[in-house]
């Protein structure tokens, strides 16, 4: 049976530790759910935690990640660290440093699941320009991004796009639909959001 072990944040965690079953009640869970419709029973893990930036992932993965002895891993990681540079009067040249660090932190992750010899798909950090102020987030989001895609070639992991895909979406229907706050996502949002990394699944 396949193991997919699954890493990230709130968005990735999305109530599983305190509130809703193992799989939470975000996008791993709907996954699960379309594998199943498929037929393909594969053992999924959540092991996002809320309030994780790449730094404690990183902690974490030679203790408690690498052990699982996965198949197939997903990364959904960034955003708040983009929330500590955004969030603690940092100077431009501080946020380029703790950008520059997040992605060497980024780098050695990768490093440490790189030996579990198997795929990891690389997901794109994402955030909505609404409520307003988020919009001055966006200039780091998409530096994070190019950094996360040099990294997904450098070891031939795939990258799923997201920010502009769920962007042009929020534009077609309105951010609400997506999002309640500009950071995390409503059901329907979870919804695109596994419906994509099932295709990019089937793509492997």
């Amino acid at each position: 049976m396949t193991h997919l072990l699954c890493l990230g944040d709130s968005i990735t965690d999305c109530g599983r530790l305190f509130d809703d079953p193992p799989l939470g009640n975000g996008y791993v869970n709907l996954l699960s759910r379309k594998l199943k419709e498929q037929n393909m029973h594969w053992n999924i893990t959540n092991c996002g935690v809320n309030g994780f930036t790449t730094a404690r992932l990183l902690a974490n993965a030679e203790p408690f990640y690498l052990p699982q002895k996965a198949d197939l891993v997903t990364i959904l990681i960034g955003i708040n660290d983009i929330g500590l540079m955004m969030n603690t009067n940092r100077t431009s040249d501080q946020k380029k440093q703790m950008m520059n660090h997040t992605l060497a932190q980024y780098r050695q992750l990768l490093q440490c699941l790189s030996r579990l010899k198997c795929p990891v798909i690389l997901m794109e950090p994402f955030i909505f320009p609404c409520p307003r102020e988020y919009q001055n987030w966006i200039p780091l989001v998409e530096t994070l991004s190019q950094g996360i895609l040099h990294l997904s070639e450098e070891f031939h992991f795939p990258y799923l796009l997201l920010h502009h895909y769920l962007n042009k979406e929020a534009e077609r229907l309105g951010t609400e639909t997506l999002t309640p706050d500009g950071i995390h996502l409503n059901p329907y949002g979870h919804e695109l959001l596994a419906d994509k990394l099932f295709w990019q699944l089937m793509d492997l």
